[in-house]
């Protein structure tokens, strides 16, 4: 399996690609941020079918219909609220990235779109979140079938330098 990783500036709400990974709560029924965005432009819709769901352990994902959003799905999963790296959640946060590219391998997509999970507020310290999303990503590539576009989608242009570098450096 072979992929282009790529870095943008930018609203995920308005990329078109297959699959767009939500950095959502255990709860799956919208919050602030990426999360709530996401449920805005996605329609009353998206929430009656995470209501379905049951909610979503942390570092797991879930997968649902995009509903008005450009993408055919969306990828819920919970990333871990940082305390101090002691408490399991660099683990929990790739296993966030993990199990989202096993979901896109199963849809046999062509294209996915990462925000940068955890590091709102959940606080996730961007450079060591952006190191576990593009080593876990590039590790995970071989479960998808084709070629693979993933974009990491950065809401401010400091997170994308950030991830930047380290697709650089990686």
């Amino acid at each position: 399996m072979s992929g282009e990783l790529r870095v943008v500036v930018g609203d995920i709400t308005k990329v078109a690609v297959d699959i767009i990974v939500n950095a959502a709560n255990t709860t799956l029924l919208g919050g602030g941020g990426v999360d709530g965005a996401i449920h805005r432009a996605a329609g009353p819709e998206l929430l009656a079918e995470c209501r379905t769901l049951g909610g979503c352990a942390t570092g797991d994902a879930k997968i649902t219909k995009a509903y008005r959003l450009p993408a055919r799905w969306v990828i819920h999963t919970p990333g871990p609220v940082y305390r101090d790296g002691q408490h399991g959640e660099p683990e929990l946060l790739a296993s966030c990235y993990r199990r989202a590219m096993e979901l896109a391998a199963e849809k046999q997509v062509k294209s996915i779109a990462f925000p940068c999970i955890s590091t709102g507020v959940y606080r996730f310290p961007a450079e060591n979140a952006a190191k576990i999303a593009i080593s876990t990503v590039k590790s995970a590539l071989d479960l998808c079938s084709g070629d693979l576009t993933v974009i990491f989608c950065c809401f401010s242009e400091k997170d994308a330098k950030i991830y930047e570098k380290t697709l650089k450096n990686g």
